[in-house]
């Protein structure tokens, strides 16, 4: 006898597809979640996606409609069919139609990242999350709470830049009389407006750290290193501890750090050497570094210090 409370997913998922559809998402940045907070146990959206469903509906008792049902499964886990309507909607009809027409509950209490329960507000399931790490705390609500609290569109007052930064309640009592607009979504403009509001006050206090050079590029970030001297009396040099000299090493690109020694003054400058750049020199090893195993070399005299 057929158990009718025996899920999709104990019987038949389509593995191969969802887990090629997950790691595709890896590449994707534009629009995933994943770009809102670093998290060290995502799980994808795909395979969170795909999961969610074939827990939540029956397995059909005909093989036909188990195979349509596996290819439907498929078809929801791709990027692109997370927002497509004729998809999600079906799905959210399904889940619907094995539950009486009531939205299914779904919980979870190690939600992390919020991949799962993400996923089952789509499929259109009253979801509970939780966490013990604020961290995760804070990025459940700003996926999951705040885009519906705050992101529906509203009216409010035209404002121009110069009352940008006074408070939404400030701008509604003094311009209770002025022209009103529809902001279809209040949270991703307040996002935008705050962010470019951090991004000039911080070049204003830390911009001279990152100055434009000449072909208009700006740095992003610097590679630090400590020092020690040189212990030779006729040397003295400040050698830089570096295990290594790579900065990409990937096999369609190599570029690395190259010391020059420069032995009349008694310093080390570098420069970028690699695919897109000057070519490396032949002896040149960039897995080498100064430093290995508590021993450093001095890049200029070669004593072992």
């Amino acid at each position: 006898m057929k158990n009718p409370d025996k899920r999709f997913i104990e019987e038949s998922f389509p593995v191969k597809e969802v887990s090629n559809e997950s790691a595709r998402e890896k590449n994707i940045r534009h629009g995933h979640i994943s770009t809102l907070h670093i998290w060290w146990a995502r799980r994808p959206l795909a395979s969170s996606r795909a999961t969610n469903y074939a827990a939540l509906i029956p397995v059909p008792e005909d093989v036909v409609e188990r195979d349509i049902k596996r290819a439907f499964i498929a078809e929801l886990a791709k990027w692109e069919n997370s927002l497509n309507p004729t998809i999600i909607e079906k799905a959210r009809k399904d889940i619907l139609k094995v539950n009486n027409g009531k939205p299914p509950k779904v919980l979870d209490p190690f939600a992390g990242g919020g991949a799962i329960p993400l996923e089952a507000l789509r499929l259109g399931c009253e979801t509970y999350a939780s966490d013990l790490n604020p961290v995760a705390v804070l990025i459940l609500k700003c996926t999951l709470e705040y885009p519906q609290k705050f992101g529906k569109p509203v009216k409010r007052p035209v404002q121009d830049k110069a009352n940008k930064e006074q408070s939404i309640i400030a701008q509604c009592s003094e311009q209770k009389e002025k022209e009103y607009e529809l902001v279809e979504n209040p949270l991703l403009e307040d996002v935008k407006h705050w962010g470019e509001w951090v991004l000039r006050e911080a070049k204003k206090e830390i911009g001279k750290f990152y100055p434009v050079e000449e072909d208009g590029s700006i740095p992003v970030g610097y590679i630090w290193a400590r020092t020690i001297p040189c212990q030779n009396p006729t040397c003295g040099a400040s050698v830089p501890l570096m295990r290594q000299f790579w900065l990409a090493k990937k096999k369609n690109k190599k570029v690395a750090l190259y010391l020059c020694a420069e032995n009349n003054t008694k310093t080390v400058t570098f420069k970028i050497v690699g695919d897109g750049y000057d070519n490396m020199p032949d002896d040149f090893s960039p897995q080498k570094g100064t430093v290995s195993r508590a021993i450093a070399v001095c890049p200029l005299c070669g004593s072992v210090i």
